[in-house]
């Protein structure tokens, strides 16, 4: 008997009747709303009675949406930008760890995952109250006179976020730090490089897939952070996800709703397609 005789059907010999169940359900619950939002937005009044583009003209026009959208978008950047620079940290220290250590530190790495974003976010708010951690333990030292404002500033809404999403950023800089060869550090330090040199020309090139990973998942749960925002933001700050649900919810300006709602998941977008982009191209530096 053939080895051809023996073999199974190929893969794609397989009838798509097997895929149909995920197909229902992603028609059913992605792209039925999907469509639905994207008619509701095309409605020129909240009562839903004519069509047009007013909605997109006002958002336009308004000088209040787009605003908002761009900011929303910075807040995502530098939220992102402070887990990279902690979570790199944190995925250098494990790697170069005792595996006992590591154990420990995954463990510390993964514990926010399993606890609930609701409470991690309360904890923030205790933190950084007026009677806070931070404010008890500054003035304990006698290093302030009065509480600092933490709570419901920017500063404050970054650092929070950060902490809910540091093991998004730090699981994908583990993963690409592990894989890298020893072999190439001790060949850099032989040939004279500085342990500086090293990391940027050799470390930090290789682990570039890593970091862009890490980057757009930190990235797109930031900007969609809807409770971290309105707990630690508070009133002070618009953010879209807040912005939306007054639109909804307060107003009842669905096609509004509606309408800023495409044009973030349109932004959003942009910005995967951007960091797709960005890795497709860190994939041919680290193969060259």
């Amino acid at each position: 008997m053939s080895t051809a005789a023996i073999k199974g059907p190929p893969v794609t010999g397989y009838s798509l009747a097997f895929a149909s169940p995920l197909g229902a359900f992603f028609v059913l619950f992605f792209l039925a709303p999907l469509l639905l939002l994207i008619v509701i937005s095309f409605y020129a009044t909240p009562d839903l009675t004519s069509f047009g583009l007013d909605q997109y003209a006002k958002i336009a026009g308004d000088g209040f949406t787009l605003p908002v959208l761009l900011d929303t978008l910075w807040l995502g950047v530098q939220t992102t930008l402070l887990c990279l620079l902690l979570g790199y940290a944190l995925a250098w220290s494990y790697v170069r760890s005792p595996a006992a250590l590591q154990k420990v530190l995954m463990l510390i790495i993964i514990l926010p995952l399993l606890t609930s974003v609701v409470v991690r976010t309360f904890a923030w708010v205790v933190i950084l109250g007026r009677q806070g951690i931070v404010n008890s333990v500054l003035a304990e030292f006698g290093w302030i006179e009065s509480p600092l404002k933490l709570l419901y500033t920017r500063g404050g809404l970054i650092v929070a976020l950060a902490n809910v999403q540091l093991p998004l950023m730090a699981l994908p800089l583990i993963t690409a730090l592990q894989k890298l060869d020893p072999n190439l550090e001790d060949a850099s330090a032989a040939l004279g490089a500085s342990a500086l040199r090293t990391f940027w020309r050799i470390t930090l090139p290789l682990t570039l897939p890593g970091i862009l990973a890490g980057c757009l998942l930190t990235f797109a749960a930031s900007i969609t952070a809807f409770i971290s925002q309105s707990l630690i933001g508070g009133g002070q700050m618009l953010f879209m996800p807040m912005y939306i649900y007054q639109q909804a919810s307060s107003l009842q300006n669905w096609p509004f709703a509606a309408a800023i709602s495409l044009v973030f998941l349109v932004a959003v977008m942009a910005c995967v397609t951007l960091f797709n982009y960005l890795g497709r191209l860190s994939r041919g530096h680290v193969a060259a």
